[in-house]
């Protein structure tokens, strides 16, 4: 069975962004893209790929889910498919489905989706990038969190998950802290996910 990683970045004291949704208070640290481009190049952007000369293949992940927030930073700057090496998923119940052909607009159940994209047969697996909102909704079926952890108090903000209370528990397994403070931790569901 295929597993389905979040990937966030946060401040210390958990906000992935402004109360208005930006993140540009996150300071500059550009040995974490360096370990991003050597470990996960597929999380890299399509555009950004093309502009740097990046051609590999996909190392871990295969499809890409995000919220519609996440994904309306690529809208902002008039890239409909951010991530068309990948198969893309937005989860959203206000954006239109023909936004772009080779991005799936989702506006059912994403626990659902998620349980049927798991059951594929694939040597890859699944990535969520940022959104609050569909990380709270997904949590049941979150196997793992690579947590880009930024070293600066935002304060206030939108939270890591955005959701019902409902503990769930995971062990570190490794992490990679970098000269600019930043640091990448990956953590493991402890126990199994339900179905």
């Amino acid at each position: 069975m295929r597993t389905l990683t979040y990937f966030v970045a946060v401040s210390l004291d958990g906000f992935v962004c402004a109360p208005d949704g930006s993140f540009d208070f996150f300071p500059n640290a550009d040995d974490c893209g360096e370990f991003l481009l050597r470990e996960y190049p597929e999380l890299v952007p399509t555009h950004i790929r093309a502009r740097i000369g990046l051609d590999r293949p996909n190392q871990t992940f295969d499809t890409m889910l995000q919220g519609r927030g996440s994904y309306q930073v690529a809208l902002d700057e008039g890239i409909t498919s951010p991530y068309a090496h990948m198969r893309q998923y937005v989860l959203s119940r206000t954006l239109a489905k023909d936004t772009d052909p080779d991005v799936t607009v989702v506006d059912s159940d994403p626990l659902a989706l998620v349980r049927e994209l798991k059951r594929e047969e694939s040597d890859l697996d699944l990535c969520l990038v940022g959104g609050p909102t569909a990380a709270g909704a997904l949590l049941p079926e979150i196997d793992e969190l690579m947590i880009k952890r930024y070293p600066v108090i935002a304060g206030a903000g939108r939270p890591f998950f955005d959701g019902a209370f409902a503990p769930a528990a995971f062990e570190r397994v490794r992490s990679t802290v970098f000269d600019s403070g930043a640091d990448y931790t990956l953590f493991r569901r402890t126990a199994p996910t339900a179905e």
